[in-house]
């Protein structure tokens, strides 16, 4: 549906130009934060006695600026506060860099942006908080920090892409026990959906009024070429169906992995056990291309004293080699690590030359792929069933790919390193219940090759 704004500007241009010069000084004024002027009807708060507007849509339908205004409303009063106002409200964001970039500064939707300036707070980083001129505050938090949450109280909150938070459960839940200040404590929830057990629990709940939305409906605010490269890429694609539609989608059938498999065994933050070694896997972009295609996969895993397997973290990233070998040398140096992985079909030598100029002395163990992704994947996927791996956290990307790899390929946009690099971590901490066959190399006469310290094993 359209908004009154867009509505406006399909009128003739003489009947546009006779309404607007009959508004006042005033009023034309005010038209620029009025957002029921510029809102699709979907965008505006819903009416009836819910306490959680769930917001699922795909990207670009203008979640943010539905968030920011919707703040904006409930802290926006007299001065000073009137009874039953909201005093304090949680800002929460995957991160802590999306909870200052996109909720606070984003220039077309942040809350900054949706103020006018007699109403606009004022932003202090370093106390991740937001001050109005009636006394409200607002304070930042994010969902890869959940204690942040354990304690302060609030009476509204936002939280901004909830299915992708490392740390969802904890975060929510934290959140939850706070939401306690006022008469009628409320949320707004603005995310790309992923059928996850929350988001699930969510659409359930009779106190959620549920809203959905596609990145069409918001077509007058975006440009052209956005839309038609995005139809191009994702266009009936498994991943454009969540990602452009805000579709909740089930497991894909025969896939290696289901969501269930990782939510059963799933960790949080406070429950990391010790670990007997910990590896870093790159598996490197297989081209040069756009940062869409040309993706370097590192994932960090481990495998705990208790003999189960762990992963610690996806750091996948679309960089030159320095920028994802500094990548990976900072996530062993964090994670203490005992080696990096690399995988050699791509760049051969390069890859393990690309780690050692960020540091010399450092484990590299070098693997070559003989085999096809979907056999060296299947012995992992078997442990993941026995229910001997966990995740540590949510990884929303990586867990995506893994629960669209099947026998047949990747359903969805087609991308695989990030699964391929956890596939190549966990047979290394498992090579001992994995059948591995050496991968000799042509090796000069007395030359000895072959074994896993230096790289000779292989799945």
């Amino acid at each position: 549906m359209l908004s009154p704004a867009a509505a406006f500007g399909m009128l003739p241009e003489s009947e546009r130009k006779a309404q607007y010069a009959a508004l006042s000084a005033e009023a034309k004024a005010s038209l620029l934060y009025s957002w029921r002027y510029w809102a699709r009807p979907e965008q505006l708060e819903p009416t009836g006695d819910w306490l959680t507007w769930l917001l699922l849509s795909g990207r670009g339908f203008g979640k943010t600026r539905t968030g920011a205004e919707w703040i904006r409303s409930v802290v926006c009063g007299p001065t000073p506060l009137a009874k039953g106002q909201v005093e304090h409200v949680a800002l929460i964001a995957e991160t802590a860099a999306d909870a200052r970039d996109v909720l606070v500064e984003k220039k077309d939707g942040g809350v900054l942006a949706v103020h006018p300036r007699d109403f606009r707070p004022i932003y202090e980083p370093s106390k991740r908080r937001l001050t109005w001129p009636n006394g409200a505050t607002g304070t930042l938090y994010n969902g890869s920090e959940p204690d942040q949450l354990r304690g302060p109280e609030h009476g509204a909150a936002w939280c901004d892409e909830l299915a992708k938070w490392r740390y969802g459960e904890e975060a929510y839940s934290n959140m939850m026990f706070g939401l306690r200040l006022g008469s009628r404590p409320r949320k707004i929830i603005t995310t790309t959906p992923r059928p996850i057990p929350i988001i699930r629990q969510l659409i359930a709940d009779p106190t959620t009024y549920v809203t959905r939305g596609k990145t069409t409906d918001n077509i007058a605010n975006l440009p052209e070429s956005f839309l038609a490269d995005v139809e191009r890429k994702y266009g009936g694609t498994r991943l454009g169906r969540q990602e452009l539609n805000g579709e909740v989608l089930d497991d894909v059938p025969g896939a290696l992995w289901t969501r269930d498999m990782l939510d059963k065994h799933r960790l949080g933050k406070d429950r990391r056990p010790e670990f007997q070694r910990v590896v870093v896997a790159i598996d490197p972009a297989g081209k040069a291309g756009d940062d869409d295609t040309a993706e370097t996969g590192i994932v960090v895993a481990a495998l705990g004293i208790d003999g189960r397997g762990y992963v610690l973290d996806d750091l996948t990233c679309s960089a030159s080699p320095h920028g994802w070998a500094s990548r990976a040398v900072s996530a062993y140096d964090l994670y203490d690590a005992d080696a990096i992985i690399v995988e050699t079909n791509f760049g051969g030598d390069m890859v393990k030359m690309a780690v050692k100029s960020v540091r010399q002395a450092i484990n590299v163990i070098e693997v070559h792929a003989s085999r096809g992704k979907v056999t060296r994947a299947e012995p992992i996927a078997a442990l993941y069933e026995q229910g001997r791996i966990s995740h540590i956290g949510s990884f929303a990307a990586l867990e995506d790919q893994m629960v669209c790899f099947t026998p047949f390929g990747i359903v969805g946009d087609g991308k695989k390193d990030r699964a391929d690099a956890l596939v190549w971590a966990l047979t290394n901490l498992f090579s001992a219940l994995i059948r591995v066959k050496p991968e000799v190399k042509a090796q000069p006469a007395g030359s000895h090759h072959g074994d896993m310290a230096q790289g000779g094993w292989m799945s």
